[in-house]
């Protein structure tokens, strides 16, 4: 399993030294959730921040993956590959030409995934599938931090895993939302090989690495 810390949730002011606490925990991957005010009711973060976790992200040989909840993600695509995204995820929901959008990003030297939202049907992705590197559920919806996970999405975890097997795609199944050392054992379970976690990570209850520490060992305590 993959951890892939939300850097939504972080305290912005000493993201740098969050983010690097993260890594040395043993998070692998750094989830940069990109937010327009239109797709999702929230504003975040752009290609700045993306370019200035970069160096940090090479220190520790970690992929910044960074998921756009944007309208039109066609038109950022290279801002973001070029600031030194590794992962480059974006919503059916927004894509009025899925293929080619997929198509670009892969073309701009980037791993190209596709988000779906908690009502959106796993059916959606079908002609897609064996095109993308990366499927990413979203198990709450999207645009705040700290919800709770949908119950549901553990079935929809499993049915796009089925989907994945059935073509023989070594494509990840990436899940967002709630998931937590309490149960990250069952998402897992369920058919997902990477886990964002943003306020499990950076909440204020205990420190980060041992946040990211308790996650992982969720996973060890019971295999």
């Amino acid at each position: 399993m993959i951890l892939s810390p939300s850097i939504i949730a972080s305290d912005v002011a000493h993201l740098a030294d969050q983010a690097q606490e993260a890594l040395e925990a043993g998070a692998e991957w750094l989830h940069v959730d990109v937010m327009d005010g239109h797709f999702v009711p929230n504003i975040t973060i752009g290609p700045l921040v993306v370019r200035a976790l970069k160096p940090l992200a090479e220190q520790a040989g970690a992929r910044l993956d960074v998921h756009l909840m944007i309208e039109q993600p066609d038109r950022y695509v290279r801002n973001f590959v070029d600031a030194g995204a590794d992962v480059v995820t974006v919503h059916v929901e927004a894509c009025t030409h899925l293929h080619r959008t997929i198509q670009q990003i892969k073309e701009l030297g980037a791993m190209a995934g596709v988000a779906l939202n908690p009502a959106t049907p796993t059916a959606s992705l079908l002609e897609i599938l064996p095109d993308i590197d990366l499927v990413l559920l979203m198990s709450v919806n999207p645009g705040f931090s700290g919800q709770s996970f949908i119950p549901s999405s553990l079935d929809k975890i499993r049915r796009l895993r089925s989907q994945l097997n059935q073509i023989a795609s070594r494509a990840h199944l990436e899940v967002d939302g709630g998931v937590g050392a309490g149960n990250v054992l069952q998402v897992v379970g369920a058919g997902a090989d990477v886990i964002v976690a943003g306020s499990a990570v950076f909440g204020r209850e205990r420190p980060i690495g041992e946040s990211v520490r308790a996650i992982l060992d969720a996973l060890v305590l019971e295999a």
